[in-house]
């Protein structure tokens, strides 16, 4: 694998994680600044299903994470590239029902890892 999808991989899994530790432990704390759209009087009422989702973010980040570590190349991008789908997915979904801003956080670094897995050999 090239140390560019590497890089790339490793950017995502940390955003994943970043928004599992948000959504999981500090949404009632700190996630208002970051989801400044969002009522704040609804942070409290959605504690279990923001924590619900960040849980999720951390499936994926889990799994860029394997991907970096399993040493047969092929085995190694066909688990990132699924992760990285996924992410991307999720990302265009949000986009469309929540914010057109988490394609540009979400998809593009899940694309642009993508791209480097497909292109970059």
């Amino acid at each position: 694998m090239h140390i560019i999808s590497q890089l790339l991989i490793v950017l995502v899994a940390l955003l994943h994680l970043y928004f599992l530790w948000l959504e999981m432990f500090v949404w009632t704390t700190k996630a208002y600044k970051v989801f400044r759209n969002f009522p704040k009087d609804l942070f409290e009422k959605t504690k279990t299903m923001a924590a619900n989702q960040g849980l999720y973010n951390g499936f994926l980040a889990a799994g860029l994470i394997w991907s970096l570590f399993i040493t047969d190349v092929v085995w190694s991008n066909n688990i990132a590239l699924f992760f990285l789908t996924c992410v991307a997915i999720a990302g265009i979904y949000g986009a469309y029902s929540i914010s057109k801003k988490i394609f540009f956080v979400q998809s593009i670094p899940a694309i642009l890892g993508i791209l480097s897995l497909i292109f970059l050999k």
